[in-house]
Protein backbone atom coordinates (compact mmCIF):
# COMPACT_ATOMS: atom_id res chain seq x y z
CA UNK A 1 0.00 0.00 0.00
CA UNK A 2 1.39 3.37 -0.97
CA UNK A 3 0.99 6.67 0.88
CA UNK A 4 -1.62 7.81 -1.67
CA UNK A 5 -3.63 4.59 -1.23
CA UNK A 6 -3.46 4.97 2.56
CA UNK A 7 -4.69 8.57 2.33
CA UNK A 8 -7.58 7.44 0.10
CA UNK A 9 -8.52 4.78 2.67
CA UNK A 10 -8.31 7.27 5.56
CA UNK A 11 -10.53 9.73 3.68
CA UNK A 12 -13.08 7.04 2.88
CA UNK A 13 -13.16 5.51 6.39
CA UNK A 14 -13.36 8.87 8.21
CA UNK A 15 -15.74 10.37 5.64
CA UNK A 16 -13.46 13.38 5.13
CA UNK A 17 -11.86 14.95 2.05
CA UNK A 18 -8.61 13.61 0.64
CA UNK A 19 -7.02 16.99 1.36
CA UNK A 20 -7.94 16.71 5.05
CA UNK A 21 -6.64 13.14 5.16
CA UNK A 22 -3.40 14.29 3.49
CA UNK A 23 -2.97 17.03 6.13
CA UNK A 24 -3.60 14.52 8.92
CA UNK A 25 -1.07 12.06 7.48
CA UNK A 26 1.55 14.76 6.99
CA UNK A 27 0.99 16.04 10.53
CA UNK A 28 1.38 12.52 11.97
CA UNK A 29 4.60 11.88 10.06
CA UNK A 30 5.99 15.32 10.93
CA UNK A 31 5.19 14.82 14.62
CA UNK A 32 6.95 11.45 14.68
CA UNK A 33 10.03 12.89 12.93
CA UNK A 34 10.27 15.86 15.31
CA UNK A 35 9.91 13.68 18.41
CA UNK A 36 12.59 11.25 17.19
CA UNK A 37 14.90 14.12 16.30
CA UNK A 38 14.63 15.33 19.92
CA UNK A 39 15.53 11.82 21.10
CA UNK A 40 12.04 10.90 22.33
CA UNK A 41 10.14 7.68 21.73
CA UNK A 42 6.73 7.69 20.06
CA UNK A 43 4.39 4.97 21.30
CA UNK A 44 1.08 4.25 19.59
CA UNK A 45 -0.69 1.77 21.85
CA UNK A 46 -1.86 -1.26 19.89
CA UNK A 47 0.41 -0.38 16.94
CA UNK A 48 4.01 -0.02 18.05
CA UNK A 49 6.89 2.17 19.17
CA UNK A 50 9.18 4.37 17.11
CA UNK A 51 12.60 5.11 18.61
CA UNK A 52 16.13 6.11 17.62
CA UNK A 53 18.88 3.52 17.38
CA UNK A 54 22.44 4.76 17.88
CA UNK A 55 25.50 3.11 16.34
CA UNK A 56 28.95 3.90 17.67
CA UNK A 57 31.84 4.87 15.42
CA UNK A 58 33.79 1.85 14.28
CA UNK A 59 36.44 0.63 11.88
CA UNK A 60 35.52 -1.14 8.68
CA UNK A 61 37.29 -2.49 5.66
CA UNK A 62 36.96 -1.39 2.04
CA UNK A 63 36.12 -4.66 0.21
CA UNK A 64 37.80 -3.54 -3.03
CA UNK A 65 41.15 -2.50 -1.59
CA UNK A 66 41.19 -4.17 1.82
CA UNK A 67 42.07 -0.77 3.31
CA UNK A 68 40.85 -0.02 6.85
CA UNK A 69 38.39 2.89 7.00
CA UNK A 70 36.67 4.79 9.79
CA UNK A 71 32.86 4.63 9.87
CA UNK A 72 31.19 7.56 11.62
CA UNK A 73 28.71 7.17 14.46
CA UNK A 74 25.13 7.33 13.22
CA UNK A 75 21.50 7.35 14.27
CA UNK A 76 18.65 5.56 12.52
CA UNK A 77 14.93 5.19 13.13
CA UNK A 78 13.71 1.96 14.65
CA UNK A 79 10.19 0.51 14.88
CA UNK A 80 9.03 -2.23 17.22
CA UNK A 81 5.56 -3.59 16.50
CA UNK A 82 3.15 -3.83 19.43
CA UNK A 83 1.54 -7.08 20.56
CA UNK A 84 -1.91 -6.25 19.16
CA UNK A 85 -0.37 -5.39 15.78
CA UNK A 86 1.64 -8.63 15.72
CA UNK A 87 -1.39 -10.67 16.69
CA UNK A 88 -3.47 -9.09 13.89
CA UNK A 89 -1.10 -10.58 11.33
Amino acid sequence: MTKVELIDKMASDANISKAAAQKAMDSLMDGIKKALKKGNKVTLVGFGTFSVSKRAARKGRNPQTGETIKIKASKSPKFKAGKAFKDAL
